[in-house]
């Protein structure tokens, strides 16, 4: 590595602006990114398909391509640990590293490192350091402990979001569908995954799960490079180090202008000293008497003087002290230490709990189903005790439809509605109003036509103030027999004079 030629400004980050890096690096070289990975995944993804339909488990794919997500993980590891020293891969060259990059590692990763919930975090430790056995796990433990519980909850986040497009998937297909039809799709759709979900189904959950991890994945990996770059710069200082090997290279560039600078100036000085050297020797300095004459102050009395100063003692800065010891000194116990070696023995065990917890909670798990497999197993089989069939009248007042209409369908469904007997009333409406609708239609509906059905030949009708009427009795009824939510009789009176004066009934 050289840290001179990093793309990335290094410094102490928090564990949540690390990811954000490793987010933006991921963005930085999308292009470099998805190119591989949807050259990679997309045959992988077809082939699974292909061979698990042909053994009619297609649901088997896409817990293959889920399983193999380490493997994937490489290709944005690959791209972004280069890119961030400044040698961005091509697509050739990604593309031929997973046939030999990181394949001893990834071994794990496909067993019993699968569910780890720090698998972003440990996977640059696994790849990218090249250490193997009691080495790896202390750089393991020396990276990871800090920020484990930041890695484990990134991955909690992307599997939400990878989860949130799945459904948004689903969901953009119902946004298609007429708002009438909705509730008899979700009943076909319900029906289709309960009963016996065909294949075109399952292949079309695997593509959504395909897509949402296509997205999703880059990132969680970007993310986890991003923590193992932020731990690597606190332990190791490489930002420190980065701004003394850029301070090296500029004193290296000035060096040969400074030595021509000293040069100079040892020329300047020398030049002068020779030329002092010519000229005679100077004279002998004189002397004080010669200097001061008869004033010159006598030596001895100075003398005295400057003894009785330093003997003063404000001036003076020596002080003596005089102290009382002991003549046996006894020797100050050591302090006595402590052992607490008991306490790696407690690290050990947590660590053990960290690395291999879900491991145990998927056991735990796994026995308690096999303790309460008497229980839950009949149940799966459809051996369990059946519901309790609704009262007789319930179950025929919600799905009493006359096969004969009245004369006077309007005074007969007023009576059954002061009668105490509103959904036989609505039933009769209803009816009637299929009766009126597949006449004005011009259509022969099949016997047991869903609502939803009615509905559909409804628009064949060339009025369109007919076809809402037909919806709003439609709903009315749906609301009774199925919701139980009955209208107001001001509600019911209103529907039964419009449907009354629009499909012409006889009074």
């Amino acid at each position: 590595m050289r840290l001179e030629q990093m793309t990335v400004h290094l410094r102490e980050r928090s564990a949540w602006e690390a990811v954000e890096l490793g987010t933006a690096l991921v963005r930085r070289h999308a292009a470099a990114i998805w190119k591989p990975w949807l050259l990679l995944t997309l045959p992988v993804f077809v082939v699974l398909n292909a061979a698990t339909w042909w053994i009619d488990s297609l649901w088997l794919a896409g817990f293959l391509m889920w399983w193999l997500k380490p493997a994937f993980d490489r290709i944005p590891l690959f791209v972004i640990s280069r890119a961030t020293f400044g040698a961005t891969p091509a697509l050739r060259e990604t593309l031929a590293a997973q046939l030999r990059w990181g394949w001893k590692p990834l071994l794990h990763y496909l067993t019993w490192r699968r569910l780890s919930p720090a698998r972003s975090l440990f996977l640059p430790i696994d790849l990218l350091e090249g250490v193997h056995g009691t080495r790896l796990r202390e750089r393991r433990r020396v990276l990871g402990g800090a920020v484990y519980g930041n890695a484990a909850l990134l991955t909690l986040v992307c599997l939400n979001f990878e989860a949130s497009l799945f459904f948004a998937c689903i969901a953009s297909i119902l946004m298609f569908l007429p708002i009438d039809e909705l509730p008899e799709t979700m009943r076909a759709g319900w029906s289709l995954i309960t009963e016996q979900m065909p294949w075109w189904v399952q292949l079309a959950c695997n593509l959504f799960a395909w897509i949402a991890t296509s997205i999703i994945e880059p990132f969680f990996v970007g993310a986890g490079f991003g923590l193992y770059l932020n731990r690597r710069t606190q332990i190791e200082a490489w930002d420190v180090e980065i701004a003394f090997r850029r301070l090296r290279s500029r004193l290296t560039a000035a060096a040969t202008s400074f030595a021509l600078v000293l040069a100079l100036l040892g020329a300047t000085i020398q030049f002068p000293a020779q030329a002092q050297e010519k000229n005679p020797p100077p004279e002998p300095a004189a002397t004080p008497a010669e200097v001061f004459g008869d004033q010159l102050v006598d030596d001895q009395a100075f003398r005295k003087a400057v003894d009785r100063a330093y003997r003063d003692p404000l001036l003076n800065g020596k002080l003596k002290q005089t102290t009382w010891e002991k003549r046996d000194k006894t020797k100050p116990k050591e302090p006595r230490k402590t052992d607490l070696s008991w306490l790696s023995g407690i690290g050990t065990f947590f660590a053990f709990i960290a690395e291999w917890g879900l491991w145990l909670v998927v056991a735990i798990l796994a026995v308690l189903l096999l303790l309460s497999m008497r229980y839950w197993l009949p149940w799966m089989r459809g051996s369990l005790r059946r519901h309790k069939p609704l009262p007789a009248e319930v179950e025929t007042e919600a799905l009493a439809i006359p096969e004969i209409l009245p004369d006077d369908v309007p005074t007969e469904a007023r009576r059954l509605w002061s009668q105490g007997r509103p959904r036989h009333a609505l039933a009769l409406l209803y009816r009637a109003s299929v009766e009126t609708m597949a006449q004005r239609a011009g259509v022969a509906l099949v016997p047991g036509a869903t609502e939803s059905e009615c509905l559909r030949a409804s628009r064949r009708m060339p009025d369109g103030e007919d076809r809402s009427l037909f919806a709003r009795m439609v709903r009315t009824w749906q609301y009774a027999a199925y919701a139980q939510q009955l209208p107001a009789a001001e509600e019911f009176d209103d529907l039964v004079s419009t449907l009354q004066r629009r499909y012409r009934w006889a009074a």
